[in-house]
């Protein structure tokens, strides 16, 4: 077969989860499949981190906006250069599209009902687009993948899909990701020039997507700092100063800035070192498909605070460290047990770095491969 994979983003320097994800994938099916040939669609960018094969062939398509390049040049491209297939990989396709379809849906978070409107401009206009178009192109799916058993459900209930027609493949992490023997802290005084950095501070990968749950993990920080003894700074990556100080105010803590530190959105290369010089990573997202986060921190030996909400007890495992994220005090108490507990923390160590070996984008890629064989 000739299998046409979008994977419009990859190029960019600011990648982000589901960028990640498919990078991930079409590296291992490079090396494992080479019976089908490949066509990756993606938008030109600075950061080139993938070339073409033998089996796999990149190709570049310039156009202004999303939209037009999903729906105009992307469908173009794949009957010009003769694909049998198309995969679209980031929860939207064509309306129109010339060949069967496969579409991964990682979420259908933009289909349910949510409390408030996104501060991210950005943001709002990809949820109202998806919404557009995801009910609309799911009618000319050959096959659906998803990232967790919870959210195949939730696709099947909503949509009324057929089990039989929606997979759920786990994610991997990037073996980068593991414990080091010393974290490389001239990385982390590159991240962190607001104050002498020192192992042991409380990592939270926020932004402003609501679901990340950033002011409720601002307040369970003040409330960690009012009972801690040892006071750890809190490293927010991805969110600027001033939306930091936007929620200080609205919540009535401002004290604690001090003890924040914000370098922005940190580098995909950099983060093992940032997880493993962090005492604990925060989690505590209101609603997640898989999340990848969990898994690198937990290769990295850094015990983990997540939610006992929608697929992140499914990834962290039984024994996580689960919370109620919509109580900050119960986020904060259980840091302050971690905090406390030297036997906790141990456990809390070893149990990640044994849970993550379930998972590998090698499985995830020999996923997708039977899919696609599947539907010859």
């Amino acid at each position: 077969m000739k299998i046409a994979i979008e994977a419009q983003r990859i190029f960019r320097g600011d990648k982000h989860g589901m960028d990640f994800v498919i990078l991930e994938v079409l590296r291992e099916l490079q090396r494992l499949d080479t019976a089908n040939q490949y066509l990756v669609f993606v938008a030109p960018g600075p950061d080139r981190c993938l070339s073409s094969t033998s089996n796999m062939q990149v190709v570049e398509l310039p156009c202004p906006t999303y939209p037009l390049w999903e729906q105009f040049a992307l469908p173009r491209a794949v009957t010009r250069m003769g694909a049998d297939l198309l995969h679209c990989t980031s929860n939207t396709a064509p309306l129109h599209c010339p060949v069967p379809l496969v579409v991964t849906l990682h979420d259908i978070i933009y289909l349910e009902p949510r409390p408030h409107r996104s501060s991210s401009l950005y943001q709002e206009m990809g949820w109202h687009y998806r919404k557009l178009v995801v009910p609309r192109i799911l009618k000319k799916c050959r096959h659906v993948i998803t990232v967790s058993r919870f959210e195949q459900r939730r696709i099947c209930q909503t949509l009324q899909l057929p089990p039989s027609l929606v997979t759920a493949v786990y994610n991997g992490y990037n073996t980068r990701f593991r414990k080091l023997q010393s974290p490389d802290m001239q990385v982390l005084h590159r991240l962190m020039p607001t104050y002498e950095p020192d192992k042991g501070y409380i990592f939270f990968l926020g932004n402003t997507d609501p679901k990340k749950n950033t002011a409720r993990v601002l307040q369970a920080y003040a409330l960690y700092l009012e009972q801690s003894s040892v006071h750890r700074p809190l490293l927010i990556a991805d969110l600027q100063e001033d939306t930091i100080d936007t929620w200080l105010r609205q919540e009535h803590i401002t004290a604690i800035k001090p003890y924040l530190h914000f370098p922005g959105y940190i580098s995909n290369t950099d983060l093992p070192t940032v997880y493993n010089a962090a005492f604990a990573f925060l989690y505590p997202s209101l609603r997640e498909s898989f999340g990848i986060p969990l898994l690198e921190a937990m290769a990295c030996g850094t015990p983990v605070i997540t939610s006992r909400t929608s697929a992140m007890p499914e990834v962290a495992g039984k024994s996580a460290l689960l919370v109620d994220p919509s109580q900050p005090q119960d986020i904060a108490n259980t840091l302050l047990r971690l905090e406390t507990d030297e036997v906790l923390q141990k456990q809390q160590i070893a149990y990640g770095l044994e849970r993550v070996k379930q998972f590998s984008w090698e499985e995830t890629a020999r996923q997708y491969l039977q899919i696609y064989e599947s539907l010859k």
